[in-house]
């Protein structure tokens, strides 16, 4: 299974899920999947590999040519929103990942004033581990 985690800016929420992803997945389950970090920019890029991602490209271009190829992605529910992320997110990143095939597991962030009616606001830890458990899921 080939899953792409996407961020921005500081690439933190992206770092903390490969993270988890690695910390939380059996042996088995790891030998079945490849994480690929898709950054909007350098540095978001950079955090993922850090945390353990297989590989990883910055850029519109990256994401927009990525998501095709990828079964599942992952990452804060701005990466389908237009010009999230302080502007980083581009309309045509938000337009690529939107229209993927790819199954998407978003996380519901309200920083880009977008509130999920429904949801219940949860800690970013408390997403994350429900967003891996779901990864776990698929994978069996």
């Amino acid at each position: 299974m080939r899953i792409a985690v996407i961020d921005g800016q500081g690439g933190g929420i992206g770092k903390s899920i490969i993270e988890r992803l690695r910390k939380d997945l059996t042996q088995e389950e790891l030998s079945r999947v490849e994480i690929i970090a898709l950054g909007t920019n350098a540095l978001a890029t950079g955090a993922m590999l850090k945390a353990g991602a297989d590989e990883g490209a910055t850029g519109e271009n990256a994401v927009v040519r990525t998501v095709e190829t990828v079964d599942v992605i992952l990452g804060p529910i701005g990466v389908v929103l237009a010009n999230s992320m302080l502007g980083e997110l581009t309309p045509r990143m938000a337009e690529a990942i939107a229209s993927s095939k790819a199954r998407k597991l978003l996380i519901p962030m309200n920083r880009c004033r977008v509130d999920i009616v429904g949801v219940e606001p949860q800690p970013l830890p408390h997403q994350i581990e429900a967003l891996v458990q779901q990864v776990r899921e698929m994978l069996r």
